[in-house]
């Protein structure tokens, strides 16, 4: 079985060149790796012509870029893995999880954010066990999924933001996921930056206008 693993980027060269160095193992198994450009201005992909790594352009947006991806994947699974992502465990522990999936399956890993407060280990043991209840992950939680099964949904629906939340309710339609204690690490520059209590606020915030059905175009505006 092959996987792709689905990359979308903007401006984050810094990032993706520490991501693509763990990966390399998994070109070497024959899997493969495709980078979508979102139009990034900071060089992002000006490496990486001389490497194995697919590079593809795209309307700027994760849902977008992972479609175009998803398109021209050669791979029986779709993984879908944020520049900022890391490995904690031997990549063999991540692959181990994707490689027996069945055509009707999907799932994700838990999340460990990289700061170091205490704070951290509640946020991020709140969402891996928000997520196990509800059956809804994030991206930063690296969704998997057997390519039939996606595209049999239609792939990721057109929204500037929400995507995660949106394509897992129609997932879950068809199969519960596989919910994978082995952590990937993200980055926790987003809280770092806005104010740890202000981004989590804002994300129950985004996430209730969501609920009760506001425009997804005014929820990334929002969180813009």
């Amino acid at each position: 079985m092959k996987i792709s693993v689905i990359i979308p980027v903007y401006n984050e060269k810094n990032s993706l060149t520490g991501l693509l160095d763990k990966l390399q193992l998994m070109l070497d198994a024959g899997h493969e790796i495709i980078v979508v450009d979102g139009g990034s201005t900071d060089g992002t992909c000006d490496d990486l012509c001389a490497t194995d790594v697919r590079v593809i352009d795209a309307d700027k947006g994760r849902s977008s870029q992972m479609n175009a991806g998803a398109r021209i994947a050669s791979g029986d699974v779709l993984w879908f893995v944020h520049a900022d992502s890391d490995f904690i465990d031997s990549i063999d522990h991540y692959l181990q999880s994707m490689l027996q999936l069945k055509d009707t399956q999907w799932g994700r890993f838990d999340v460990r954010l990289s700061g170091t407060l205490l704070i951290f280990r509640i946020i991020e043991a709140m969402m891996n066990f928000r997520s196990r209840i509800t059956g809804i992950s994030t991206g930063d939680q690296a969704l998997f999924v057997h390519k039939g099964l996606f595209n049999s949904i239609g792939g990721y629906a057109d929204i500037r933001i929400m995507e995660d939340i949106e394509i897992c309710k129609r997932l879950k339609k068809k199969s519960a996921p596989i919910n994978v204690t082995t952590p990937l690490l993200t980055s926790s520059r987003r809280w770092e930056k806005r104010g740890v209590f202000k981004t989590i606020l804002l994300m129950w915030k985004m996430r209730f206008l969501y609920f009760v059905g506001v425009d997804t175009d005014k929820l990334s505006r929002l969180y813009e």
